[in-house]
């Protein structure tokens, strides 16, 4: 009996889970740039004196999806479609690099190059400040190019780019990380500019996800109460043998 209340206990905790992962990727359907993210579970004995007939089901995320969005044209100068499975580096909040496939860009109010959240854009140097009032060209491969009225076009810096080996870890900032550490500047990485890549989710898919979630949680739930009422049932059977 208890096999069966061990059973659909885990089934029902690892079913929430994956409907908050499926819940957080509908949520960032139109998110640009994001990957969503994958949910595995695999079974944990429960370990204790005689045999390990119990079993958890505990979450082990792989990570996140690689598969590319869809590229929507802009014709906005500071938006940048990364290529390929290359990233962009900024600096987050805590003053790690970190990386992230959202190119919207914008100019702050000290002329750094930074991304709609506000993060610093990082380039071969570092960050990169752009001059006021300046006309900006992203090239391919990510050199950015500046011009002030009819002055002649300068060299602002190059946007960092990498393509990272192995996979990356996501962030609870939503930024991506190497667990080797800083990754080096790709120079064949490119870049297209006036372009946007949205995000990876399918929306039509999660929503039928949640679904057979929802249905697998009412399947759990019921062989709770089933287990409940056999128990019941044989409580009854040996409290009339003993009478």
């Amino acid at each position: 009996m208890d096999r069966m209340i061990y059973l659909s206990m885990s089934g029902a905790k690892a079913t929430l889970q994956r409907q908050d992962i499926l819940a957080h990727n509908l949520a960032n359907v139109s998110t640009t740039g994001f990957r969503a993210e994958l949910a595995a579970f695999r079974a944990v004995p429960v370990l204790g004196d005689g045999a390990s007939t119990r079993v958890y089901a505990l979450e082990s995320t792989p990570g996140h999806s690689d598969a590319p969005g869809v590229v929507q044209t802009t014709g906005r100068a500071l938006d940048v479609a990364v290529s390929g499975k290359s990233w962009l580096a900024v600096q987050a909040l805590d003053g790690t690099e970190s990386y992230t496939r959202g190119g919207a860009l914008d100019i702050d109010a000290e002329g750094q190059l930074v991304t709609r959240n506000g993060l610093p854009v990082l380039g071969d140097g570092g960050p990169i400040t752009v001059p006021a009032n300046a006309q900006i060209d992203i090239g391919a491969d990510g050199t950015i190019t500046g011009k002030v009225g009819n002055a002649r076009s300068q060299v602002l810096g190059r946007l960092k780019l990498v393509t990272p080996e192995t996979p990356m870890t996501r962030g609870d900032d939503g930024l991506f990380r190497s667990p080797g550490g800083d990754l080096e500047a790709d120079a064949a990485a490119r870049v297209q500019q006036g372009a946007l890549e949205g995000s990876n989710v399918s929306a039509v898919e999660t929503m039928v996800a949640m679904i057979a979630a929802a249905r697998q949680f009412e399947q759990q739930m019921k062989m709770l109460q089933t287990a409940e009422q056999k128990e019941q049932a044989a409580t009854r059977l040996l409290s009339n043998s003993t009478v």
